[in-house]
């Protein structure tokens, strides 16, 4: 089966409501390539590694959370002109999600994280780009932060760092993918007893234990596989095209 990109564009712009958070990132289809697409690749970053897994794996677009072109103006010189040469030349799309990705309400990584951990969303919180950003969820079963890292641990993450600053049971969690340190104070004045985020910030370090709240860091990629993955599965099951995960993990 194949699905017209134009068809397909429109879709996941209407369906991530482009338009609803302010955003560095240029959200939307940002390289034109096939006008038919019958495999798409999904992955975190539009690199060079994940531009040739795609060409490799015979995909017409490449699905992204980040993506090659953000506020800044670019010169197609270097590692962009890499880019897009090998974009060009294969004639692949590249179409990127940022923000829009993390507070979708359904695949979202910040909704899908929070199920990963065991939770039930109760409502967002933690306004950034005139809109919600992050999730609160309530645990099933309380537990402790060492369990809320395990299932980190569960998703990819190897070594998650852990400042155990809060109380001994967890029952709400706040949710926010990637680099979100700034959200910390949001969480706490949320109810959160534990803030779940992508990668620490030295200077929230004192922060996090004068307010009391546990903070765990699973890593920037590895929270943000789970949105594009989602993603990935909406559109594989609504155009029945076949997805491709390209796995490029950064350490970070």
């Amino acid at each position: 089966m194949a699905v017209d990109r134009e068809v397909l564009v429109a879709a996941l712009d209407q369906y991530l409501d482009l338009g609803a958070v302010v955003d560095d990132s240029l959200n939307g289809l940002q390289v034109e390539g096939a006008a038919s697409i019958e495999r798409i690749a999904v992955a975190v970053d539009a690199a060079e590694a994940t531009i040739t897994g795609a060409i490799e794996a015979g995909c017409q677009l490449l699905l992204v959370h980040h993506g090659l072109f953000w506020s800044s103006p670019v010169r197609l010189v270097g590692p962009m002109a890499t880019r897009m040469r090998a974009c060009f030349r294969s004639d692949l799309s590249v179409y990127a999600a940022h923000l829009p990705l993390d507070r979708h309400s359904e695949v979202g990584n910040n909704v899908v994280l929070a199920g990963k951990l065991g939770g039930t969303v109760d409502a967002p919180f933690g306004e950034y780009g005139g809109a919600s950003l992050g999730v609160l969820a309530s645990l099933d079963v309380p537990v402790d932060v060492g369990a809320v890292a395990g299932r980190l641990v569960a998703l990819g993450c190897e070594d998650p760092l852990i400042w155990s600053f809060g109380p001994e049971a967890i029952s709400r969690v706040a949710v926010v993918s990637g680099a979100a340190c700034f959200l910390m104070e949001d969480a706490a004045a949320a109810g959160a007893d534990c803030f779940v985020t992508g990668e620490p910030r030295h200077s929230q370090y004192h922060l996090a234990r004068e307010i009391g709240i546990h903070c765990v860091f699973g890593g920037h990629y590895i929270t943000e596989t789970v949105g594009v993955r989602a993603l990935g599965e909406w559109v594989a099951e609504r155009y029945d095209v076949e997805i491709v995960w390209i796995d490029h993990p950064t350490g970070i």
